[in-house]
């Protein structure tokens, strides 16, 4: 019964779509998704350039000589909240021409469905863009580890770098000691609930809205409450996709306290009894339902619609979203409350979102230069860099960087993240070696989960093949 009730909700879904919004975490979402790969043929490593004495390394161009900087350079930019509007892009590369006239920045605006395969195609035939902003796990696991990035040390050399949080910096790191990212702007994933269906089953009870927590055992007797008040359809496992991914593994990960790598970022670890345990539960869980017709994008256009009952893909860009009505609200004008996952322990590790820039080494050291010049400056300029944040949507990678929203419409909800949800920001695992495989890997899981497979060996199966693709 449970099997089929499961294929009759995955068909009801996709009959009710009628919009999609950006991954999770790039609305990012991915930011919101921000998070889709591709499988990826390796490209050609370019010949390494002999190692240049640090005394000798070039560094961003003085102000003194900002007019003699002249280059043109293409910036390839994921949808990372304004990042993928146009006319901000644009106002941002007004501010940084006032500086630099001689720069020419051309802008390609790439998505998480189709942007992977247009980075490769370009790489595979010579032209890859000059910068692209995402995150490490694109910029430092992939392109980086292939040999295909310029080093950053410089810029965090500077005394803006050496503010950078010191998890976020390393998460910027190659393995070879390279820095294939500089980063700007970062999120912790979470996810959100329907108030009023919450409050129509008298589910409120088993949430701390004053931390906005809640316990395993509380976040079962929710979703138990809001079923059994008639919303049969309270939470999806989208698995139709890596989009949104993030929310899946975060729940898992976090109801019975377990892991999904090692602390060393190099073996995926994900089948343990604590996660085995989480996917039995969520599986067995009225009102939980596998679902392999949706990924996170599109579970959050069935949350807003008040098909589902809640969010497994939210973050703060999501809660300010104004696209489809009020910032806060469903389409109908429910309230929504961001929640952290539920956990058995207390403590709650959100999967975070870093995102930056990396410049390919395309051979040309004028464009280098001027790409380095030009991530400084939305980076570090004290007077550019808050604007360059906020463009974001999201929060800034130095603690030092203050106040960014205050005075905005968003100052209270951006205020509740930056108490209470950055603070739980786990490990930035998405590094590890096999990345692109590992998360295929990983939906194809659920969706073999979905389907009544037993969870023990279909975990197994991820972990084998995870940590083969680790492993080449």
């Amino acid at each position: 019964m449970k099997k089929t009730m499961k294929k009759l909700f995955a068909l009801g879904l996709s009959m009710t779509m009628l919009l999609s919004l950006t991954a999770c975490g790039n609305s990012a979402a991915e930011p919101a998704t921000q998070e889709t790969a591709t499988e990826e043929a390796p490209a050609e490593t370019p010949e390494e350039a002999p190692a240049e004495d640090a005394a000798e390394t070039e560094t961003p161009a003085e102000d003194g000589a900002a007019s003699d900087l002249n280059a043109s350079i293409t910036l390839w930019t994921y949808p990372i909240g304004n990042w993928g509007d146009s006319a901000t892009v644009d106002s941002l590369i007004a501010s940084f021409n006032a500086k630099y006239p001689g720069v020419t920045v051309a802008v390609e605006y790439l998505d998480y469905t189709n942007g992977d395969d247009q980075v490769n195609t370009a790489i595979e035939g010579g032209q890859a863009p000059d910068i692209v902003m995402e995150g490490p796990e694109r910029l430092v696991a992939n392109w980086g580890a292939r040999g295909l990035m310029v080093d950053l040390a410089e810029l965090f050399a500077t005394e803006a770098g050496g503010e950078i949080y010191d998890s976020v910096e390393s998460a910027c790191k190659s393995t070879d000691g390279a820095y294939y990212e500089y980063p700007l702007c970062m999120v912790a994933h979470c996810m959100a609930i329907n108030q009023t269906m919450f409050e129509a089953a008298d589910a409120m009870q088993y949430l701390d809205l004053e931390t906005h927590t809640w316990t395993t055992d509380d976040f079962l007797k929710a979703v138990q409450a809001v079923y059994d008040s008639g919303q049969q359809n309270v939470a999806a496992v989208y698995c139709s996709g890596q989009g949104g991914d993030q929310g899946t593994r975060a729940l898992i990960n976090n109801l019975y306290s377990s892991t999904f790598t090692n602390a060393d970022h190099t073996e995926y670890t994900a089948n343990t009894p604590e996660n085995i345990k989480a996917l039995e539960t969520l599986y067995a869980q009225d009102g939980i339902n596998f679902d392999a017709s949706i990924n996170g994008g599109e579970e959050i256009t069935l949350f807003r619609n008040g098909t589902l009952a809640m969010s497994l893909c939210w973050n703060a860009a999501q809660q300010t979203n104004t696209d489809n009505g009020e910032a806060g609200k469903t389409n109908n004008g429910d309230t929504i409350i961001p929640m952290l996952f539920p956990s058995d322990d207390g403590k709650t590790e959100l999967c975070g979102g870093i995102w930056g820039f990396g410049i390919f080494d395309n051979g040309d050291q004028a464009k280098i230069d001027a790409a380095k010049t030009f991530i400084d400056f939305i980076c570090n300029d004290p007077d550019q860099v808050n604007e360059s944040v906020k463009a974001s949507t999201y929060f800034p990678v130095r603690p030092t960087l203050t106040g960014i929203y205050d005075g905005t419409d968003t100052a209270e909800v951006m205020n509740t993240f930056s108490t209470h949800f950055m603070p739980s920001m786990g490990d930035y695992y998405q590094v590890v070696p096999g990345w692109a495989e590992a998360r295929t890997e990983w939906w194809n899981m659920l969706q073999r989960v979905g389907t009544g497979g037993d969870v023990a060996t279909e975990v197994e199966t991820f972990v084998t093949n995870a940590n083969a693709a680790a492993a080449q």
